[in-house]
C-alpha cells in the first residue's frame, strides 16, 4: 500500500506539471488513444444504427426530410457522448493493456523498476480528462438532448412541428398564498393562456382574483402583464367589494416566473444543473418526497461523470496480466464489474427518487464502492498477488 500511496502522489504531481511526460507516457497514451477513438466512434455508429432501426417507420410515416433528421441527430450529440465515453474507455483500456501484456511490454516496464501504478499514470490522467468532458456535457447538454429527442420524435410522428405546451396546469405559490390555474402554457414563448389567479390570506380566505386571456412576464422589469383582464376584490367572507375589466393590468412584486410555474411538472431527468437548482430553490416548500427526484438528479449530474475515472481502476488491473491464460478471465471480470456499476447506479437512483435513500447516497455510493473495488484490484496487481477466488462447497 505504501507504493500505491507514492504513485498516487505522483499522479498529483503529474497533473500539476511537476512530473514531465516521459517517452513511456507518450507510448502508453499512443497505445490507448487509437483503440479508444475506434471504440468511441464504433459505439456512436452502433447507437445510430439501433436508433434509426427503431424509429425508421416513424420517420417514413411522418415524411421526415433530411434537414429534420440531421437536426434530430445533431441534438443528440451531448447524450451520445455521455453514454459512449465510459464504455469506449473501458474497451480501449482492456484492448491496449492486454495487447501490451501479451507482448511482454508490461513485464519489461516493471522489470525496469516502474510500478504498475506508474505505468498507468497517464491513463489515470486521461480518465480525469474524460470525467471533465462528461461533466461539461452532462451539465446541460445531455438532459436537454433527452428532452429534445422526445419532443422531436413526437413532432415527426405527427408530420408537423407543434409547439411544446402544458395544458390544464395548476401552480401553488405557498410563500405568497397565490394559486394559478392555467389552461395552456406555450413553453417556448413562456406565454400563459386563459389564466385565473387567486390571492389568499394565511387563513386560506380568497381576497383577490384575476382573470386574463393571456399572461406575459417581462424578465427585465420582472412585471406581469395580464391582457383582457378582469380584477375582483373580495372580503374574507366572500362578498365582492370591487370588480373591473381592463385591456391590460400590470402587476409587480410577484416572485413567480413562467419557468417557475412550468417547472412544477417538469421531468427532473430533462433539467440541467442550473434548472434543478432553481427548481429546488423556488419550490423548497414542497414535500420532501416530491423534491427527492430533483435532489437525486442534481447529485447524479455531478456523480455520473466520475464513472470515466472509476473505469480506469476497474479495467486497468484486469487488463494487465502476467500470463496469457488469464487474459480472457480478466476482460470478463472488468466488463462484468462495469455493467454491475451501471445496474447498481440505476437501482440506487430509483431508490433515491422514491425517497428510500438520501440523494447523496443514491448518486455517489455506487461510485465510491466501485472505486474502492478498483483500488483493491490495483493493489492486488501492484503487489503481484492473485485475486481472491470464490470457493463453492462441493466443487
Amino acid at each position: 500500500m505504501a507504493s500505491l500511496r507514492v504513485d498516487l502522489a505522483d499522479l498529483r504531481g503529474y497533473w500539476s506539471g511537476l512530473i514531465p511526460m516521459t517517452i513511456l507516457d507518450r507510448y502508453v497514451l499512443q497505445k490507448f488513444l487509437l483503440p479508444f477513438l475506434y471504440c468511441f466512434v464504433g459505439f456512436i455508429a452502433i447507437w445510430f444504427i439501433f436508433d434509426l432501426s427503431d424509429n425508421l417507420q416513424d420517420f417514413i410515416q411522418g415524411k421526415a426530410e433530411l434537414p429534420v433528421l440531421i437536426e434530430y441527430y445533431a441534438s443528440q450529440i451531448p447524450q451520445i457522448v455521455v453514454i459512449c465515453l465510459p464504455i469506449g474507455a473501458l474497451l480501449a483500456l482492456l484492448y491496449s493493456l492486454t495487447a501490451m501484456s501479451r507482448s511482454n511490454e508490461i513485464i519489461s516496464m516493471i522489470g525496469a523498476g516502474l510500478s504498475v501504478t506508474r505505468v498507468l499514470l497517464p491513463l489515470m490522467v486521461v480518465g480525469l480528462l474524460l470525467t471533465g468532458v462528461t461533466a461539461w456535457f452532462n451539465y446541460e447538454g445531455a438532459p436537454h438532448a433527452a428532452a429534445a429527442r422526445k419532443q422531436m420524435l413526437r413532432d415527426i410522428k405527427r408530420g408537423q412541428k407543434r409547439e411544446e405546451r402544458i395544458e390544464g396546469h395548476l401552480f401553488r405559490n405557498r410563500e405568497q398564498f397565490r394559486t394559478w390555474f392555467v389552461r395552456k402554457i406555450i413553453v417556448s414563448k413562456e406565454r400563459l393562456q386563459d389564466v385565473q389567479i387567486l390571492q389568499q390570506n394565511a387563513a386560506s380566505d380568497i381576497l383577490k382574483e384575476w382573470y386574463a386571456t393571456v399572461a406575459e412576464f417581462d424578465p427585465v422589469s420582472r412585471k406581469w402583464t395580464l391582457i383582457n383582464a378582469q380584477y375582483i376584490e373580495l372580503s374574507p367572507t366572500g362578498e365582492v367589494l370591487k370588480s373591473e375589466k381592463q385591456p391590460s393590468i400590470v402587476i409587480e412584486g410577484w416572485n413567480e416566473t413562467p419557468w417557475r410555474i412550468m417547472s412544477s411538472v417538469m421531468n427532473p431527468d430533462f433539467l440541467s444543473v442550473r434548472e434543478l437548482e432553481d427548481y429546488l430553490k423556488y419550490n423548497s416548500d414542497f414535500p420532501a418526497i416530491r423534491l427527492a427526484p430533483y435532489r437525486t438528479q442534481l447529485e447524479y449530474r455531478w456523480a455520473l461523470p466520475w464513472v470515466c475515472f472509476v473505469v480506469v481502476f476497474l479495467a486497468a488491473p484486469m487488463g494487465i496480466v502476467y500470463s496469457r491464460r488469464g487474459i480472457l478471465g480478466g476482460v470478463a471480470v472488468a466488463i462484468g464489474l462495469f455493467f454491475s456499476l451501471v445496474f447498481v447506479s440505476s437501482l440506487f437512483i430509483a431508490l433515491g427518487k422514491g425517497g428510500r435513500v438520501s440523494p447523496f447516497t443514491a448518486a455517489w455510493m455506487p461510485i465510491i464502492v466501485f472505486f474502492c473495488i478498483g483500488l483493491l484490484l490495483l493493489w492486488f496487481r501492484s503487489t503481484n498477488r492473485d485475486l481472491p477466488k470464490l470457493k463453492i462447497p462441493g466443487f
